[in-house]
């Protein structure tokens, strides 16, 4: 069975920081791409940034430069390390990634950015 479990969500004030964290399994982690996305309220999802197999990684425009997505293989995980937040990162965010064309995705860690 497919898993994602997100943590790492929380309060913090505008220009802090946060690290989200992605446990996987079910699945061969080091063959697989990850993304993280995220749901702002009132909003659709959104992609925020994704991590290749092979390590290398994209980020959409509104966050790159602030954001930086990790991955450890040893221990089947994904991270979003979260810099200078601002009131407008407030969101659910989402682990995710794609098997023979199948989504999954976590039950997301909500990240509330307050001042």
């Amino acid at each position: 069975e497919v898993r994602l479990v997100e943590s790492g969500g929380g309060l913090v004030q505008p220009g802090g920081s946060l690290r989200l964290s992605c446990a996987a399994s079910g699945f061969t982690f080091s063959r697989t791409d990850m993304s993280w996305a995220r749901q702002a309220p009132g909003k659709g999802l959104e992609w925020v940034s994704g991590i290749r197999r092979d390590g290398s990684t994209t980020y959409a425009d509104s966050w790159k430069g602030r954001f930086t997505i990790s991955r450890d293989n040893a221990n089947n995980a994904v991270y979003l390390q979260m810099n200078s937040l601002n009131p407008e990162d407030t969101a659910i965010y989402y682990c995710s990634t794609s098997l023979v064309s199948v989504g999954y995705w976590g039950q997301g860690t909500q990240v509330t950015v307050f001042s």
